[in-house]
């Protein structure tokens, strides 16, 4: 395989030994022709979960409502041919970070991903987006078609500012068939218009996974007195002493963080969280956990 810059050679013989991601890809947790869990009818019946706002009140149970007063919807086993979407943000704010940035290292991560489903003989699609969606690449399982996108994600650069929410609504009818939508992203959005774009996906089956992607210093202002902060998205500039923002601002980041993963975790969304100064490998072995 030819050497490209986010998928090195040294990249594919470690995940040679990654024997998770068929184990994964059984699951319906990436793509494939596996079961998965979806809603709809089916003679396999799997689980009920609760309903929440956004969900279409046909699939609720009436029955169990009777009982419970409550609503659940039925969810059920099927089997089906699915494809990996991936969402990669490429909106200016992921330009931040140093001496790695977000996007440069959420582009090595789609890169292993992109090598893993093909790997698997099953197909991936790529779209680029800031504030709509730049660029999309359709599923493919060949090796020219990854070829392809890693030449999609080498040519790639921070763009405007970040609008998840719209990009989402612009790509659904991008995607023809099913399946699991993979979304990388610093998610400097708001967190309703998220997910309320994100049950469009949700409505249709898909399998959702969310990689929060962040730099150190997002996470946990650094002490260095007097300094003057731009932002990437809009120009905009403010000059403030970290001393007197340090406290306020790991409230305010924490709070997103946890509006996000706990709206994942209702929606039953898959959320994880990295670092740029962790290695991107941990991804996967958090996945597998």
């Amino acid at each position: 395989m030819a050497e490209f810059k986010y998928l090195r050679p040294e990249d594919v013989n470690r995940l040679a030994s990654y024997e998770f991601a068929p184990k994964m890809l059984v699951e319906g947790y990436l793509s494939g022709r596996h079961r998965s869990a979806l809603r709809g009818t089916s003679t396999e019946f799997r689980d009920y979960r609760q309903y929440v706002p956004g969900d279409d009140p046909k699939m609720v149970d009436w029955k169990v409502f009777a009982r419970t007063d409550r609503h659940y919807l039925r969810t059920f086993i099927h089997e089906t041919n699915m494809d990996c979407h991936l969402f990669l943000d490429s909106s200016a704010s992921m330009g931040f970070g140093r001496p790695l940035s977000k996007l440069e290292y959420a582009s090595f991560f789609t890169a292993a991903l992109c090598y893993l489903v093909i790997r698997n003989t099953d197909r991936v699609s790529l779209q680029l987006f800031d504030e709509q969606v730049r660029q999309f690449v359709p599923p493919g399982s060949t090796r020219r078609h990854l070829q392809n996108l890693m030449h999609v994600l080498e040519n790639n650069r921070p763009g405007h500012q970040t609008r998840l929410s719209t990009a989402l609504r612009k790509a659904f009818p991008l995607l023809q068939h099913r399946g699991s939508l993979l979304v990388i992203s610093d998610f400097f959005d708001d967190v309703a218009e998220i997910f309320s774009a994100l049950n469009l996906y949700l409505h249709r089956g898909f399998n959702i996974h969310l990689f929060h992607i962040l730099a150190p210093e997002e996470l946990e202002l650094p002490d260095k007195g007097l300094l003057a902060f731009q932002d990437l998205e809009t120009g905009r500039r403010v000059t403030a002493h970290t001393a007197f923002l340090k406290k306020d601002y790991a409230l305010a980041i924490q709070d997103h963080i946890r509006a996000i993963r706990e709206t994942a975790v209702r929606r039953r969304v898959h959320y994880f969280q990295a670092r740029t100064d962790t290695p991107f490998f941990t991804l996967f072995d958090r996945m597998m956990a």
